[in-house]
């Protein structure tokens, strides 16, 4: 096993992290039949290339043009860190009527938070999103149509950003797979992320709402600055100094 190179051995770490959703610096060393510097420097490296992130003792896989977690996975995932973060964001409602609710689980979340005892209208691109609204009855909703990506069950295309084009919404719950202070939002797929640029171009007020891992993270397409934000809300898992950072370039920062 060990009589690998090191770009074979960093192929089925990222094989590995994909599959499982992380990894372990331990365990790989043993499955590598390498040492555990070896393993490290392996995830350096992959992290210096964006195909990983590293964590104490280990890594988890970026998403990329090339890879993207399902809703699926991201619904068992940081899940009582992404309850706060959706029911935090969801209190930045203000006097809002027309909301914009995100694909992705948070945004769901965010959804689900929402007040039921005042008029709201909610659009998105996300299936799950408009079913569980549409099953409480407590919003008036609107499903932006277009062609349904499996992976997240949400509308994409032109179809979806033309219905967008045409609406002006007072305040837009964004997702995004990865936030940087120099790179801004971004997200794997182009589609994906001309839908969230339109929907960003129709709101008067944005909020992003994210768990700690999304900071630093940078995917394929950008489509907002972190400037163009009201509000960002993460989690105390996100260190203050950086939360702090990110304050300076305009946006409310709220830890939860």
């Amino acid at each position: 096993m060990s009589n690998r190179t090191a770009e074979e051995r960093q192929r089925e770490i990222v094989r590995v992290a994909r599959a499982t959703g992380s990894v372990d610096v331990s365990a790989l060393a043993a499955d590598l039949g390498v040492a555990k510097e070896t393993v490290r420097r392996d995830l350096r490296c992959l992290e210096d290339h964006g195909l990983v992130r590293r964590t104490h003792g280990g890594a988890y896989p970026v998403e990329s043009a090339g890879f993207e977690t399902t809703l699926a996975f991201r619904s068992t995932r940081h899940v009582p860190e992404k309850r706060r973060v959706a029911a935090a964001a969801a209190e930045l409602l203000g006097d809002a009527e027309t909301v914009f609710v995100d694909e992705g689980f948070t945004p769901q979340l965010i959804a689900e938070a929402l007040p039921a005892d005042r008029p709201l209208t909610v659009v998105t691109a996300s299936l799950p999103v408009a079913g569980a609204l549409a099953e409480t009855g407590t919003a008036s909703v609107l499903l932006l149509g277009g062609r349904v990506r499996s992976g997240t069950l949400a509308t994409v295309d032109h179809w979806t950003t033309r219905m967008l084009s045409g609406f002006v919404i007072d305040l837009s719950f964004i997702g995004a797979n990865g936030i940087s202070r120099k790179h801004g939002l971004t997200t794997p797929d182009p589609a994906v992320s001309e839908v969230k640029a339109q929907a960003l171009r129709a709101s008067r007020r944005v909020v992003f709402a994210g768990v700690h891992t999304k900071f630093g993270a940078v995917s394929f397409c950008r489509f907002a600055e972190v400037g163009a934000l009201e509000a960002i809300v993460t989690s105390t898992l996100l260190p203050a100094a950086e939360a702090h950072r990110y304050s300076l370039l305009g946006p409310q920062v709220i830890r939860v």
